[in-house]
């Protein structure tokens, strides 16, 4: 399987990103923000949702991948500990709001109300698997309402 390297500069692009990160698992200390460079950044293990399951036992696959934001000029997170160093959060979802012109909020979605909240003068986001890939403990699932 090739790896992912997908830009987003629109909603419809964000949505495709965040339609290949659904379910991703984040370390709370591999997110952060580089002031300086206006990034923020974030290393994942992603839940391979183009490679399919193959039969009942195979339970998918685990790629590990990264994926930044660029011309961000404020991070706010709610609902977890942003200075934990063991914490893992599972990732459900990224949205965008445009507010003015391109500028707005990128909101990162989390299992259990947390969140972490970008504000960008434009929308600009990069994910790139990095290589290593291996057999998931078991499928995401998701309740249907």
């Amino acid at each position: 399987m090739t790896d992912l390297k997908l830009l987003a500069l629109d909603t419809e692009d964000l949505d495709v990103i965040s339609a290949h990160v659904q379910d991703a698992v984040v370390r709370v200390p591999d997110m952060g923000y580089a002031r300086g460079d206006r990034r923020f950044a974030l290393l994942m293990n992603r839940f391979d949702w183009e490679s399919g399951k193959q039969n009942r036992r195979d339970k998918g696959q685990r790629k590990r991948a990264a994926l930044h934001f660029d011309a961000v000029q404020s991070v706010v997170t709610a609902g977890f500990d942003p200075n934990s160093t063991d914490g893992v959060l599972e990732l459900l979802a990224i949205v965008f709001q445009p507010i003015d012109g391109p500028a707005g909020i990128i909101e990162l979605q989390f299992a259990g109300g947390g969140t972490v909240r970008l504000g960008v003068e434009c929308l600009e986001a990069r994910l790139a698997d990095l290589g290593a890939t291996w057999g998931a403990s078991n499928t995401p699932t998701h309740a249907i309402d």
